[in-house]
């Protein structure tokens, strides 16, 4: 059984997988991924069925030039006359391997997106002979890769399959959840991410949560772009923890115009570390 660890913990050679139902959370990931990759100088391709995907990582703080990164669509891994093939495939990664050391690069890096394997042309034997494959690469350490299942695309025997044959399974994590509310690390920018109903009945969950930020961001990046409701007592929480920090750090809070009203109304302007920023809630 795969070992679950957050993104920040995966070291060069390891072979993780990603089951995602938040959409926002895997760009977080992804985009976590990919920056550690840049910031060790390594090869980065990201196999994607994602349009724009460059795009969406430059928005995130992802500087592609003069880097290693490279975003590829996901029929880049096999021939344009033939539907995905493993051994195809593997081979193609093995390539990239061997290019990324004549360049001089310390790895390569290798986000792929396994959405290929539930196409009409791609029979159910070549998801499993990839990821068997495909794991004969990571002996010597030179190869890192995440491979990301979306769970409402791929059915439970397939998803703990990936589970099984992975070394590492990635996950946000998660300081609290329950129907209504989820508080978990967010990780570019570093912070936590808030989404659902946040009363004072839970208040409690979320100053764990700044704590640990607190701990470990210079500024402490606070998303409840997917807030629905949030009532004083937890608006108590986010002003004290902003006007506890030292001088010099900030908290920077990402919100829609609801929640921004209710942050005023319980005196943000009386916590000048505090910045609010008014978005429309990301799909």
């Amino acid at each position: 059984m795969a070992c679950a660890v957050s993104v920040d913990r995966l070291e060069a050679g390891d072979h993780a997988c990603l089951t995602y139902s938040d959409a926002e959370e895997r760009l977080d990931i992804l985009t976590a991924f990919v920056s550690a990759g840049i910031d060790r100088g390594e090869k980065v391709i990201c196999y994607t069925e994602t349009p724009g995907l460059d795009a969406i990582l430059r928005e995130r703080g992802v500087e592609p030039a003069g880097t290693g990164l490279c975003c590829a669509r996901t029929e880049n891994l096999w021939d344009d006359t033939a539907g995905p093939d493993a051994v195809t495939m593997v081979s193609r990664w093995s390539d990239e391997i061997a290019r990324a050391q004549r360049e001089g690069r310390p790895g390569l890096r290798v986000l792929a997106d396994m959405s290929w394997a539930v196409r009409p042309q791609a029979n159910a034997e070549q998801l499993l002979a990839f990821e068997s494959e495909v794991s004969k690469l990571f002996a010597d350490g030179d190869l890192t890769a995440l491979c990301v299942y979306d769970r409402a695309a791929f059915d439970p025997v397939s998803l703990a399959y990936a589970a099984r044959v992975h070394g590492r399974t990635v996950a946000a994590t998660v300081y609290h959840e329950d129907p209504v509310l989820r508080i978990c690390r967010q990780y570019v920018p570093p912070g936590v991410r808030v989404a659902g109903e946040l009363d004072y009945t839970r208040a409690g969950a979320l100053e764990d949560a700044l704590a640990e930020a607190v701990r470990l961001d210079r500024d402490v990046h606070l998303n409840l772009n997917h807030l629905r409701f949030l009532d004083a007592g937890a608006s108590a929480v986010v002003l004290r923890a902003a006007a506890n920090l030292p001088a010099g750090r900030r908290m920077i809070v990402v919100c829609p115009a609801s929640v921004e009203r209710t942050l005023d109304a319980a005196g943000a302007a009386d916590a000048p570390q505090l910045r609010i920023l008014v978005r429309h809630a990301e799909r």
